[in-house]
């Protein structure tokens, strides 16, 4: 099946044909038709599928096909939360380049930023307005923007929202929303607090799985190396270095260990970049555009960069520290591996702590771990 079976204008045919998308993926597949017959949906699907083109192509020809209410010339129609702001930006990039040919105008508001350009924006009136909670609770406040009109609500990666303890700002907004809209909540997993969630505020969704939950692309390969603590950093090095060039995604647990690393990094000559919650938007917008476009071969990350990010033909992730609860990790790995490529996901597990192929992210791949012999004792 193609796009061209889904219903979609020829303008937007025409955009993703320039971006090389020829063939749906099994999310856009069971969500878009569903979506264009404006039903709220519950879908799941793991990391990499393309679940942001399976809410914004929906969204985009329905405000192509549907005319604006009458005097609601500069209300936003569609409303899309997500939890970062790096998501924020990918996914307002992404609608913005799918409704290249159409009439539809998009902005980003996320904290980390000056307020004034975003209310200068949203007071000229958007159609589609992506945001992140806290931001738009700001300018919430200020009276700078007018949900009234929403005629279509996403939240994107709700578990994580949740996680990062967003639940009351997202009471908030929804109360300031229509409540004839229609909702779509995109999550890579379907939590328990995810369900309690929908039965809240959606009416009768429809429930779409396309991925076991906290399952990983079967196209990564996953790779332990055993390795003494003091000697992690070393042995880190020794992996990096064998191709300097590749671009590799260096997960740590802290923004004081991710420093540390960028550090001992640098001044072994190899080009490196750090992305966690203590650094300026600026800077974390210049690392990833860096990191994205090769000038920066290693970016070096919290959890802030777990969810969402979709980067282009990424070959490796690696775990330096692993996360704390196992959906975490499943999440991390998916940067990797991403659309059916292939990619490898590495931890350097410390000596005497106990494999997390116990824990309910990993079981079910624990005969794809391999062990590197060679590797970890040039690290000894």
């Amino acid at each position: 099946m193609s796009f061209e079976t889904l219903g979609l204008s020829p303008a937007l045919l025409r955009a993703l044909a320039e971006q090389g998308y020829t063939t749906p993926t099994p999310i856009q597949l069971a969500a878009i038709p569903v979506a264009l017959a404006g039903r709220d949906l519950l879908a799941s699907a793991q990391t990499g599928t393309g679940k942001t083109a399976a809410f914004a192509l929906p969204l985009i020809e329905r405000l192509f096909t549907t005319p604006r209410l009458q005097g609601a010339s500069r209300k936003p129609r569609v409303l899309i939360l997500t939890p970062t702001r790096e998501l924020a930006a990918q996914v307002h990039d992404s609608v913005r380049d799918y409704a290249k040919y159409l009439r539809v105008s998009t902005t980003a508001i996320f904290g980390g930023v000056g307020m004034s350009p975003q209310t200068q924006t949203l007071r000229r009136g958007v159609d589609v307005l992506v945001a992140t909670p806290g931001r738009l609770m700001d300018h919430m406040e200020r009276r700078n923007t007018d949900l009234s009109g929403i005629e279509i609500l996403v939240l994107d990666e709700g578990d994580r929202m949740l996680d990062m303890g967003f639940l009351p700002a997202i009471r908030r907004i929804l109360g300031s929303l229509p409540k004839q809209r229609q909702t779509m909540l995109f999550s890579a997993t379907f939590a328990d607090e995810i369900k309690q969630l929908a039965a809240q505020f959606m009416r009768n969704p429809e429930e779409i799985q396309v991925a076991a939950r906290n399952s990983v692309a079967a196209t990564v390969t996953h790779r332990v190396h055993p390795v003494d603590a003091a000697r992690k950093r070393d042995l880190l090095l020794h992996l990096l270095a064998a191709d300097s060039r590749r671009q590799t995604l260096v997960f740590s647990r802290t923004k004081h260990g991710a420093d540390k690393l960028v550090t001992f990094l640098e001044k072994s000559g190899l080009s490196t970049a750090a992305i966690h919650g203590n650094k300026s938007q600026g800077a974390r917008t210049k690392a990833l555009k860096e990191f994205k476009n090769g000038k920066v071969t290693i970016l070096v990350a919290t959890d802030i960069a777990a969810r969402g990010l979709d980067i282009d033909q990424l070959p490796i992730v690696v775990n330096f520290d692993l996360p704390m609860v196992a959906e975490d990790y499943v999440h991390r790995i998916g940067r990797t591996g991403r659309a059916g490529a292939e990619g490898l996901a590495i931890w350097l597990r410390p000596k005497k702590v106990a494999c997390c192929a116990t824990s309910s992210a990993c079981s079910s791949r624990k005969s794809r771990w391999k062990m590197s012999k060679a590797t970890s004792q040039a690290a000894r």
